[in-house]
């Protein structure tokens, strides 16, 4: 134990697998919510509901979570959040009604949420700047293999009985392997020091611990004390472009937005969406081999305006596709309906029984009609249908299937953009700008900023594609990551090759060069190697 050949692989174990744990519960309600609706009768309020939970329980973790890492340390918390995640996990799986996972949902978004936040901070404050940016990205490498394993098990898992269980119940695997990698590292630099670690320390950065370095308060994020009005700018801009520009909702409605493009039936959508996850994994990949080279602000710039370009081609796009003039909710017959539910009374609530479908009915393909659809209460939406337009269905011509295709590649150009930039490189930079004693409190408060914007954007979808459409909502999700190009250019500077000293210091600056990494020489690097004796 302590072995300094083990302790790098041992930190990117707990990078990967917390990032892997925190993609796949993000992204398995996309597969499980349509059985579930199935078996517990859901209402669109409902499943939107449940959606959301997960938000929920995310932001209340972001909002206390910095005091419980800086408090108890990173290490702890993450054991910790484990802990959590194993209980919250048990409550979805043997979930009997609507309560059960509304409460096993909100437990599992507070430990991914706290255990996300520790575990960059940990992982970064571990490393060396030579090793930084791809130990970090590799979380958000687990991330895009978590949403990739949580499509393939919901495609795997969609016709078996309670199937949903399953996805649940499997977030706690990798959960339990990052648990036992952390037991052998240390809980900070200090211990990686006493244990003879080989990881390169940051210049300094195990004598910013000591009782005589200055404190910070919460309210010095907002001050000009050494420049920290400045960092949270740059932190919250970051977290609220990372949002704003609709990412959350390719997320957890790819299956819905291919279907709404021309994809017909669920299983091709499924499909489509599981190839957009590995796509994503192969540019979270391309982005760990480069955030050290290139650097974290050209990744940035790139990936933003990658997503701008993508996100308004997907926009014009589905001008040309028949859409329906909103979402509609899907009917559930009530021999669907699992008995004992609360407030059982056959259909949900507010919707008249169902017409006869022309179509097979089928579990995993929406219910469409040639006659007037039900129409849903004032109000409801549905994070799992948006219908295609009624009329009799005739063979795809060349052109909508070209349009459809186009779409697919459209989409996978975003989530790849968003994987090079915005995915990686927000939470490294956001464990690099700040200060060591406020570190876990500073990066807890953009991360609530995180949620929140990622619960708006997520319950606003539906809303805004009943306003506007879809190709409007596509636009003005373009329009955002223009603007957030230029909030990158303008405010977030370049940090690779420094120690987190070193970047402590350029920010304590009133004005700083935004490109005050690039010049930075390996010699510069400091490293504190220690000699291991035969008995370690």
């Amino acid at each position: 134990m302590g072995r300094p050949s083990l302790l790098l692989p041992l930190c990117a174990s707990v990078s990967l697998l917390g990032g892997l744990t925190f993609g796949y519960e993000l992204a398995v309600i996309s597969g499980a919510l349509l059985p579930l609706q199935l078996d517990f009768g859901l209402s669109c309020s409902q499943q939107e509901l449940l959606v959301g939970s997960l938000l929920l329980g995310a932001l209340l973790a972001s909002l206390v979570g910095g005091c419980l890492i800086d408090r108890y340390g990173r290490k702890q918390a993450i054991l910790g959040s484990n802990l959590v995640l194993l209980a919250g996990s048990l409550s979805l799986g043997l979930a009997g009604s609507l309560a059960w996972l509304l409460l096993g949902r909100s437990v599992a978004g507070f430990a991914i949420s706290l255990s996300s936040m520790a575990c960059c901070i940990h992982v970064s404050e571990l490393a060396g700047p030579r090793q930084r940016g791809v130990l970090v990205a590799l979380y958000e490498a687990g991330i895009t293999v978590g949403v990739l394993l949580s499509y393939v098990l919901n495609y795997a898992l969609a016709g078996a009985p309670r199937g949903w269980r399953h996805m649940f119940g499997w977030a706690a695997a990798p959960a339990l392997l990052q648990s036992l990698s952390l037991l052998f590292l240390p809980a900070g630099t200090v211990g990686a020091a006493t244990r003879k670690d080989l990881i390169p320390l940051q210049g300094g950065e195990a004598t910013k611990l000591d009782p005589g370095r200055p404190r910070y308060a919460f309210v010095d994020l907002f001050r000009a004390r050494d420049n920290m009005r400045v960092r949270t700018v740059v932190g919250l801009g970051l977290v609220l472009f990372q949002q704003l520009t609709g990412q959350p909702n390719v997320l957890a409605y790819a299956s819905t937005i291919f279907q709404s493009v021309g994809f017909q039936g669920g299983s091709s959508a499924v499909l489509a969406s599981v190839g957009l996850g590995a796509v994503k994994v192969a540019a979270t990949l391309m982005a760990m081999g480069l955030v050290d080279r290139a650097g974290r602000r050209a990744l940035l710039l790139a990936g933003c305006a990658l997503m701008a370009l993508s996100v308004s081609g997907l926009g014009l796009v589905s001008f040309a596709v028949p859409l329906h003039s909103g979402p509609a909710c899907l009917a559930v017959p009530n021999a669907t309906r699992l008995s004992g539910f609360p407030g059982d009374s056959g259909l949900p609530r507010g919707l008249a029984p169902p017409l006869p479908p022309t179509t097979d009915q089928s579990p995993r393909q929406p219910v469409l009609s040639t006659s007037e659809k039900t129409r849903p209460p004032p109000g409801a939406k549905d994070p799992t249908a948006l219908s295609l337009t009624p009329p009799a269905r005739l063979s795809p011509t060349p052109e909508h299937a070209l349009l459809h295709w186009t779409a697919l590649v459209c989409m996978m150009v975003f989530v790849s953009a968003f994987s090079i930039g915005f995915g990686p490189v927000t939470w490294l930079v956001l464990s690099e700008i700040y200060p060591v004693e406020i570190r876990g409190r500073a990066f807890a408060f953009c991360n609530s900023f995180n949620w929140a914007a990622n619960l708006f954007i997520s319950l606003s979808f539906l809303d805004l594609i009943g306003a506007i459409g879809l190709s409007w909502t596509f636009l003005l999700y373009g329009l955002t990551a223009v603007f957030g190009l230029g909030f990158i250019y303008l405010f977030v500077p370049e940090t690779k090759g420094q120690s987190l000293a070193d970047i402590d210091q350029q920010f304590q600056k009133k004005w700083f060069p935004l490109s005050f990494g690039h010049r930075q020489s390996s010699a510069g690097v400091q490293y504190s190697r220690i000699e291991v004796s035969a008995a370690s």
